[in-house]
């Protein structure tokens, strides 16, 4: 994957409810968002730009030298809004891959990001993502855990056949807890954003159910560890902690 073919686009806007404002937290003298950002840059895949609907997100990000593109306020997921990003940012479409990674990642390593491209050397594969093994009983019953029960297709990769917030799959073996970064394809991100809500969407809450419905293809890259998404004072400070050593 060279450079000038992958788009990183991250996602933010101020409406989180447990943790207003949240992409202009401070964590160790910077927004949120702006310690996002460097990670993104840090894995050196592609330009990197933050989609938002709020001016003070963009000047946050365009003071710390990053890219920002405004984006339609109405927007139901973060994937609509990064669509509609790319067509602002990529008019003619040369961008080939687009990675939507959340903004309220902030410790999300360099590696993570560039790890998710592996599965899209597969031309079959319509869209990657990741996620790490489970290793306790909390993480595994906790509904706040996003599972994937997938296929192994070699060394550190599944074929994801479904997303649950059950504790799945049965019985003993590994489960996997889904990390929502994903890379499409651009014609599986056009796709996407064009196909209504699915019914195992809807009844999960699981938006990339709505892929899996319609026959697209889901791999899935094994890391280490999840990481630290930022939804709670907790784990704000946690976040705080662990960026304040680095």
């Amino acid at each position: 994957m060279t450079e000038t073919r992958t788009l990183v686009l991250i996602p933010a806007r101020m409406a989180a409810t447990r943790l207003p404002g949240k992409p202009l937290l401070d964590i160790a003298g910077l927004p949120m968002i702006v310690h996002v950002l460097r990670r993104a840059e840090a894995a050196r895949i592609g330009r990197v730009a933050v989609a938002t609907d709020t001016p003070e997100i963009a000047a946050a990000v365009t003071a710390h030298g990053g890219v920002a593109v405004m984006t339609h306020p109405d927007h139901p997921s973060g994937s609509d809004r990064i669509h509609e990003a790319l067509g602002k940012l990529d008019p003619h479409g040369e961008a080939e891959i687009v990675i939507n990674l959340q903004g309220d990642f902030p410790t999300i390593l360099p590696d993570s990001i560039r790890d998710v491209l592996a599965p899209l050397a597969d031309p079959a594969v319509d869209i990657a993502t990741l996620a790490a093994q489970i290793h306790t009983e909390e993480e595994s019953t906790a509904p706040s855990v996003v599972k994937v029960v997938g296929s192994p297709v070699g060394a550190g990769r599944l074929r994801a056949l479904y997303f649950t917030r059950a504790t799945a799959p049965w019985g003993d073996g590994p489960r996997y807890h889904h990390i929502g970064l994903y890379a499409y394809r651009r014609a599986a991100l056009e796709r996407f954003v064009s196909l209504p809500p699915s019914a195992l969407e809807r009844q999960e809450k699981l938006e990339q159910l709505r892929a899996l419905e319609a026959g697209m293809r889901i791999d899935v890259t094994i890391v280490d560890a999840v990481p630290r998404g930022v939804d709670t004072p907790a784990d704000l400070e946690t976040a705080r902690r662990i960026l304040a050593k680095a």
